[in-house]
């Protein structure tokens, strides 16, 4: 497990920063999989979102989250501190990892966003 952040300095850590290290990490493949947390977690997923190979999701239930995996192929979870509880959090996890591949019927659909992805570089 690799930490970022406020989590590895013990300080305030700009937002941005923390999305785009979680998601490098994941690109690079440090990780499999990262999750980020900024205030509504919206941040996190923008800056998530900027780095080639990460498809970032912004989750707010379990069932979202499973998604996200299942459907998206989604490899980073960006949560909201101030709207995930502890419980709600618990059941995000669990769901996103209960997931270990996505939905077959989705892979042109996912292939798709690769495409797309390629034409930004």
């Amino acid at each position: 497990m690799l930490l970022f952040g406020s989590l590895k300095t013990s300080s305030p850590y700009p937002w941005p920063k923390v999305g785009y290290e979680v998601a490098k990490a994941v690109s690079d493949g440090l990780v499999d999989y990262g999750i980020a947390i900024c205030y509504t977690g919206t941040g996190v997923s923008i800056a998530a979102n900027k780095v080639k190979g990460v498809r970032a999701a912004l989750c707010v239930d379990a069932q979202t989250a499973k998604g996200a995996r299942l459907w998206n192929d989604a490899n980073v979870l960006c949560l909201s501190a101030r709207l995930t509880t502890e419980e709600i959090a618990k059941e995000i996890l669990d769901a996103w990892f209960s997931v270990t591949e996505p939905d077959p019927s989705e892979a042109k659909n996912i292939e798709e966003l690769k495409r797309l992805e390629a034409q930004l570089q």
